[in-house]
């Protein structure tokens, strides 16, 4: 790791749309029928140019570039996304490229993958992820990723298997720690009000009121058909169903000075952890233990404690899971994880503000996407360019967490602000 050093320049999403946004087209929107969503390629090809231009890398300067996707091939019928990413500027064209896949952490082995080659001599690296899954109906998405999980054992559990295996990590952990409904509506509720302050989120105009998110309705249903997990699980604790892309550029000391910048204008990958589990075992549902790995890699190559981070992006496909990640990354004790939201202190204002563009249950969660845009929006609060979402003072560490199916694969980043 410390061989040659790696430093982010910039990056960009594209907006992250689905249903709930105001500017997706689906059957009840009043365009319906004559203008139609962004394609896959569409959303690659912003998110490269919007990158360029943050970061001032020009396309022709890359060295290797990745791609992170889940599945392509079910949502869009296409595969083969290394050489759509070299389809997404003309001076890509020719460039080592290829597609990178680990599930919800496509994004984050995308960016591994990314720092390897740096370490490994390239200069100038592009790092993209995206992902287009609202083709389908809610039921056939929730089929198609399930291939994240242990298909042929895990697909029966109920037709939306994710949110049921997620539902029973949070039936173990009310039994443990005592956690109740309102409690976790805390969670879903800080994600609404972050996603209200970013207008990239899928989220961006629906608000969230404490009272909907802490118990089951009709509109906020609990919607399994495993009568021993739905009673752990509403419309509220789930991420969003999302179309998006980000793309980010990684350059080492020769590509930095190349560019005519300085390190202050950049932010330093300092450590990264990478960590997969067993798909075929299930472990401790009160604990990401694969997560927890990485993290402790990612401290350890980076010197530095959880106790120094001061802003985080972490995987929350469900309300749950960012109580979990809080634990498995030190951010807090097993079980205290939720009295930190409730406080104040994983807000934007907070002492460690967690998901601040509102995480994947606010933001969106299109999976090839996540990891990336992850790293992006720590880039953005470490250099003050968050706007509505910037949160206070000079932030100088940040944290990233992005994890594949029920904590099988997991990418931790440590970021630190060089400005």
């Amino acid at each position: 790791m410390a061989a040659r050093r790696v430093f982010m320049v910039g990056g960009a999403h594209t907006r992250f749309i689905g249903k709930g946004h105001p500017d997706f087209i689906w059957k009840r929107h009043p365009d319906f029928g004559t203008r139609e969503n962004p394609t896959l390629r569409e959303h690659l090809t912003q998110a490269v140019a919007a990158a360029s231009e943050t970061s001032g890398v020009a396309p022709d300067r890359v060295d290797r570039a990745y791609v992170g996707n889940f599945v392509g091939e079910l949502f869009v019928n296409q595969g083969h996304l290394g050489a759509a990413l070299a389809g997404a500027h003309p001076d890509l064209a020719g460039k080592p490229a290829m597609r990178v896949e680990g599930a919800c952490a496509s994004g984050g082995l995308a960016l591994s993958c990314g720092v390897d080659a740096i370490r490994g001599g390239a200069d100038t690296v592009l790092v993209a992820g995206v992902e287009v899954q609202t083709t389908a109906s809610a039921r056939q998405g929730g089929d198609y990723l399930a291939r994240a999980a242990d298909y042929e054992r895990q697909r029966g559990i109920d037709d939306f298997t994710f949110p049921a295996l997620f539902a029973a990590r949070t039936r173990a952990y009310r039994n443990a720690h005592g956690l109740t409904e309102a409690q976790l509506g805390h969670v879903a509720v800080k994600a609404y009000d972050n996603a209200n302050r970013n207008p990239l989120a899928h989220m961006s105009a629906r608000k969230m009121t404490l009272d909907f998110a802490s118990a089951a309705s009709d509109k906020n249903a609990q919607f399994l058909q495993n009568q021993d997990l739905k009673p752990y699980m509403k419309v509220t604790d789930c991420s969003q169903v999302s179309d998006g892309a980000s793309a980010l550029y990684l350059v080492s000391e020769d590509g930095l000075r190349s560019l005519g910048l300085s390190e202050s204008d950049a932010i330093e990958v300092a450590g990264l952890g990478v960590s997969t589990a067993s798909l075929y075992d299930d472990g401790d549902p009160l604990v990401l233990e694969t997560t927890a790995t990485a993290a402790e890699r990612a401290y350890a190559a980076a010197g530095v404690a959880a106790d120094q981070v001061q802003v985080a992006e972490v995987h929350d496909c469900f309300t749950i899971t960012e109580l979990l990640m809080m634990e498995a990354l030190g951010l807090a004790q097993p079980g205290q994880a939720v009295d930190l939201v409730i406080d104040g202190a994983t807000g934007i204002d907070g002492t460690v503000p967690i998901n601040t563009g509102g995480g994947l249950v606010g933001f969106g969660h299109p999976v090839g996407a996540t990891g990336v845009k992850q790293v992006v929006e720590i880039w953005r609060q470490l250099k003050g360019r968050c706007g509505d979402y910037q949160i206070p003072g000079s932030p100088q560490l940040g944290l990233t967490a992005n994890m594949g199916g029920d904590d099988k694969t997991a990418v931790v980043g440590v970021f630190r602000n060089l400005g």
